[in-house]
């Protein structure tokens, strides 16, 4: 165990060679802590309260790797808006499996530490913006009890990256359950090995559902459970109205965790076909297409099984297709569920899915804000000024409040269930393109600001205000971008 207390115990790197690449982060010149997530470091076991601020930089800048790392890049591939090729850490390395004090296993990974032999020509560094997006949208993620992989520290390098213009060259050090995606099981399958297929599934099953040991027919078992935690994932994002704008497939990960925090945001003024993403041009990942891309994904995932789960590939065929197209009854009850949560809604009734799409088709009309309009709903009396003075929202608001008069419980306890459900505030994308801009410039106290704001969302204060805002027509956020 290291002194800072690292506790590694890789496994990943006892799967067949094909997966990974053993090699080290290049070092970088002149590395400088920029933030570090000291309560997620605690909770970790880790303690570097004897280390100083440049030694502790240049062990996250990739310059002093801790003992009982085994750093390797690993291998995969994955449709990227809907094509397939290949891929890998271009820009990534995994430090190995750190084990915590209360024996969860977690993967360290840097990105932007260097070149790979997956990079594809590229310089495998990435800038201080992108890191810091996925350092703040993760956290956000994290306390909006949403599974999301985290971020515990993120350095520049001294040096300047260069895109379209130089820019400050950072490191992220992210933390996750694994890195195993569906693009993972896709390289497998590219091997035409049945027994490196098996060998991931068995590794899957060993880190992430070990229950799963117990079953007859252990593959088709953990295609079903991946599917439950990915209607799980999707209906928390649709919750709290999360776009995370590059759902390819190497950015799904078995673990059921949100990862990859590239061109990803939250819609202000909800409309379904919100798009956020530079390159999504069609439309593919739009808010309301995260269902249906998530059953795709997972069709892909499916299509790698088939030589394991019968000798008669029409057999497996028509075995996966009937699991994979449950999905939409699956995402649909859990979605029904949860807004019915975000509206105080206790059992199930069948006028409560008009209910919900007439408010969200309100809402649409008449650009309402996607989480101020629910936030408001969680206040006893109703809501006042615009957009609410609209008659249709006033004769909604009545159907409503007779819907709640025929809960079970009292409305205290319906106000409780709403609150919970309901954020009151979100990383809002100007403000996150706000504190990037000021962060880039050097100045890092917005940062601290926001991070500070995101801890408790579902908590309303009057201090959140300057976050709860949604933009003005000025500051309004088009596009976000892949981190580079």
């Amino acid at each position: 165990m290291d002194d800072s207390g690292f506790n590694f115990n890789n496994t990943y790197i006892h799967l067949p060679k094909a997966f990974y690449t053993e090699l080290s982060p290049v070092p970088v010149r002149k590395p400088e802590m920029v933030t570090f997530n000291a309560p997620l470091a605690s909770d970790m076991g880790l303690d570097f309260s004897g280390i100083s601020t440049d030694a502790k930089a240049a062990m996250f800048g990739g310059n002093n790797m801790p003992k009982g790392a085994e750093p390797l890049a690993q291998a995969y591939a994955g449709h990227q808006f809907g094509h397939f090729t290949m891929l890998g850490d271009g820009r990534a390395i995994v430090w190995g499996e750190h084990i915590t004090p209360s024996g969860q296993r977690l993967d360290i990974q840097f990105k932007g530490s260097g070149p790979t032999p997956y990079s594809r020509g590229a310089d495998g560094r990435a800038v201080l913006g992108p890191m810091l997006r996925e350092y703040i949208t993760s956290e956000a993620m994290h306390a909006l009890n949403i599974p999301t992989t985290r971020s515990l520290a993120v350095v520049t390098n001294g040096e300047k990256v260069y895109r379209e213009t130089g820019l400050p060259g950072a490191i992220l050090t992210r933390i996750a359950s694994s890195h195993i995606r569906v693009g993972t099981f896709e390289y497998a399958a590219l091997q035409q090995d049945k027994g490196i297929i098996q060998k991931l599934v068995n590794y899957t099953i060993d880190r992430h559902y070990p229950w799963i040991k117990e079953e007859h027919n252990k593959t088709l078992s953990l295609l079903k459970a991946v599917i439950e935690k990915q209607a799980d994932l999707i209906t928390h994002w649709m919750r709290v109205g999360f776009i995370h704008g590059v759902m390819n497939t190497d950015n799904m990960t078995l673990s059921g965790e949100t990862i990859d925090y590239g061109p990803c945001a939250f819609m202000d003024a909800y409309n379904p076909r919100t798009v956020f993403s530079s390159i999504d041009h069609m439309g593919r990942y739009a808010y309301a297409n995260q269902p249906n891309i998530a059953q795709w994904n997972l069709a892909r995932l499916a299509e790698t099984m088939l030589p394991l789960l019968d000798d008669e590939i029409e057999n497996a065929a028509d075995t996966i297709e009937e699991v994979v197209n449950g999905f939409g009854a699956l995402y649909k009850d859990k979605w029904l569920s949860m807004m019915r949560a975000k509206l105080g809604l206790f059992g199930a009734r069948a006028e409560d899915e008009s209910l919900i799409t007439d408010l969200l088709g309100w809402m649409q009309r008449v650009g309402a804000d996607y989480t101020n309009t629910f936030q408001h709903l969680t206040e006893e009396k109703p809501p006042q000024g615009e957009p609410y003075n609209d008659r249709a929202f006033k004769e909604w608001y009545t159907h409503w409040q007779a819907q709640l008069a025929k809960n079970t419980k009292p409305l205290k306890s319906s106000l409780s269930l709403m609150r919970a459900n309901n954020p009151a505030v979100i990383p809002r994308n100007h403000k996150v393109e706000q504190v990037l801009a000021a962060a880039t410039n050097g100045d890092l106290k917005p940062l601290k600001n926001l991070l500070t704001a995101l801890q408790e969302p579902y908590k309303n204060r009057s201090d959140l205000k300057p976050y709860q805002s949604p933009p003005e027509p000025g500051d309004r956020v088009y596009q976000t971008f892949c981190g580079t």
